[in-house]
């Protein structure tokens, strides 16, 4: 179940390293070492500036049409939500590790996700696995207020410290099993579920809000699943297949089972 807000608060936020962090430490350092010099040098504000400009160049020549996608993308700034080591690479059109078995998705998966939502301002949406945060993030530059939840412990305290620095106010975050939703604040105009599980959670459909829309990867075979956009209309849901694509497994009581347990 969603553990409530005091709880969430409650949290330590000083973690000693574990054994995966402190190989995530190394694989950085290494990822350092290999950085070309040419990179290393334009590593500055204006430089990332116009590396965000030029990702949201590709992203309407890859299809991505609504400038709100597009403004949001070049306005939340992506190498924040990555590690250090990493940030040149941050607006290539790559997935990136961020620890703990969980990665940042493409550039375009972000935004191809969030066109598909077909969002407008002031709506209420649902993000199931905060990740690394980018994906609300941009979610909330496009005046959204977003309810985020992570299943791990560590990257939630990581990614709302980070969530808080940059000031997105209207992004709350709660640790818990994802699939269960979180009740609290339902019904969504959006859900947007971001790991790919065996199929459609219960609980989510049942939070969504009447003409609200469910985006979320399912497939039968782990990683390799099929985007599918769920709305309700009068109360029926309506179900379009829109295309396959690869995402994190989907953790929970409605998904695939926690490897660890």
């Amino acid at each position: 179940m969603p553990i409530s807000g005091q709880q969430c608060r409650a949290l330590p936020h000083t973690l000693t390293l574990t054994c995966c962090q402190k190989f995530v430490l190394f694989t950085a350092m290494v990822y350092s070492e290999r950085m070309p010099k040419n990179r290393q040098q334009r590593t500055g504000v204006g430089d990332f500036r116009r590396l965000r400009q030029a990702m949201c160049d590709k992203l309407r020549a890859q299809g991505i049409t609504q400038e709100s996608v597009l403004q949001a993308m070049r306005t939340v700034p992506r190498h924040l939500f990555v590690q250090q080591a990493l940030q040149w690479q941050a607006y290539e059109d790559n997935s990136l590790p961020i620890g703990f078995g969980q990665t940042i998705s493409r550039p375009y998966t972000v935004a191809l996700m969030s066109q598909l939502l077909n969002i407008e301002r002031g709506m209420r949406v649902l993000e199931i696995g905060t990740g690394s945060g980018y994906q609300a993030a941009v979610l909330a530059s496009m005046g959204c207020y977003v309810f985020s939840i992570e299943r791990l412990r560590e990257l939630y305290v990581k990614t709302q410290a980070l969530l808080r620095s940059l000031g997105f106010e209207s992004i709350h975050l709660q640790r818990g099993d994802g699939t269960l939703g979180f009740p609290q604040a339902a019904p969504y105009d959006r859900i947007i579920v971001t790991a790919g599980g065996p199929e459609i959670p219960e609980p989510l459909l049942s939070q969504l809000d009447e003409q609200g829309v469910l985006l979320i990867p399912v497939g039968r075979r782990q990683r390799r699943q099929e985007i599918i956009r769920v709305t309700k209309l009068h109360g029926n849901l309506h179900e379009e297949r829109l295309g396959t694509t690869t995402f994190v497994n989907l953790v929970g009581s409605y998904g695939w089972e926690n490897p660890e347990s």
